[in-house]
């Protein structure tokens, strides 16, 4: 096989969000590989990124000779030299355009389909999305690939915060759901819960709309939290709680199960999958459902023991190291 060049540069910002954590432990975890030789493309060029994507992209292959070129976030070159793989983690551009900002939603929308339909091969991060895209794009089911993502935050050993307290993790994008929490919560507290409901991602000039659904109950905004800092959350918390709408997998909850942490999520799109059985889900649009949830798995002390079991097996299912095996069997596909 030749070189396989990656666009690398979501796996160099400061406060890395799902797709550049994908990307930086795939890198990673290819160099372990050891059979790949791999060209890392960590910038762009001058002026808008999606010139650089369709012209200074596949000049770069180009006079690079690479034999083929991975785009780990949606976008390919519709033009290229070699061979190409995408990777697409979802389409919630599509489902939740409110959530993005006019430019970033038209990009998406208008390349992600031509890129998948180009490729030569397409990888997602769950089953849920492969289907997603075929049904939604008429990508050819033949060219896809399922390979799931994985658990990636380094276990740590600050102490964590006092508790008790439910976790959530997440911003204000309306499909991460999280004022309907903030209300399943206050309903809670109204009853008697003792805890507090720790909010990591948010900024407290965000939280109006949390606090006003929490209607005076304890709500904790963290802004952003380091690895170590989300680490020693996850560790801390009775209940990671994850309401989300829509999700292409939902690598936070199997990151909460490998710390031991049991998971109540929303059962929606790829997060039963993500889960794989060992989460306790709820319908994400009944306040109601959710708190009966929550309040289930805090007083059943033999349901969460078992949930702890379940959650550390299927944690431990997935790594980056077999993540990059079936990467590089793609790669091979087309060598």
């Amino acid at each position: 096989m030749g070189t396989v060049a990656i666009d690398a540069r979501d796996a160099r910002g400061p406060q890395l969000r799902g797709w550049g954590r994908y990307t930086l432990e795939l890198v990673r975890a290819l160099r372990r590989l050891g059979e790949i030789d791999l060209l890392e493309l960590d910038e762009g060029g001058p002026g808008p990124e999606l010139l650089w994507e369709q012209i200074g992209l596949p000049l770069a292959l180009k006079r690079r000779g690479a034999a083929l070129v991975h785009g780990p976030n949606c976008f390919l070159p519709l033009r290229r030299s070699c061979p190409g793989v995408v990777t697409v983690h979802d389409l919630a551009f599509e489902d939740h355009p409110e959530d993005f900002a006019s430019l970033t939603g038209w990009k998406y929308r208008t390349f992600t389909p031509r890129c998948a339909r180009s490729a030569e091969r397409v990888i997602c991060v769950s089953e849920y999305t492969r289907l997603d895209l075929c049904k939604r794009y008429g990508v050819d089911p033949a060219r896809t690939r399922t390979i799931l993502s994985a658990p990636s935050l380094p276990l740590g050993e600050t102490p964590p915060p006092p508790g008790p307290y439910l976790l959530a993790v997440g911003d204000l994008r309306r499909k991460k759901n999280l004022v309907r929490l903030a209300s399943a919560f206050g309903r809670l507290r109204r009853e008697g819960l003792p805890h507090r409901l720790v909010l990591a991602g948010l900024d407290a000039g965000e939280g109006t709309a949390i606090r006003t659904a929490a209607a005076g109950a304890p709500v904790e905004l963290t802004g952003y939290v380091d690895d170590d800092r989300l680490d020693a959350l996850m560790r801390g918390a009775d209940l990671l709680v994850y309401p989300s709408l829509y999700e292409g997998f939902g690598l936070v909850i199997v990151e909460a199960m490998a710390r031991g942490c049991p998971v109540a999520a929303a059962d929606a799109t790829a997060l039963p999958e993500a889960a794989g059985g060992a989460a306790a889900l709820f319908d994400p649009l009944d306040v109601d459902a959710m708190a009966a949830t929550i309040r289930g798995v805090l007083e059943d002390d033999e349901l969460r023991t078992g949930m702890v079991a379940r959650g550390l097996a299927r944690a431990a299912e997935l790594s980056w190291d077999r993540t990059a095996e079936l990467t590089a069997a793609v790669y091979r596909e087309l060598a």
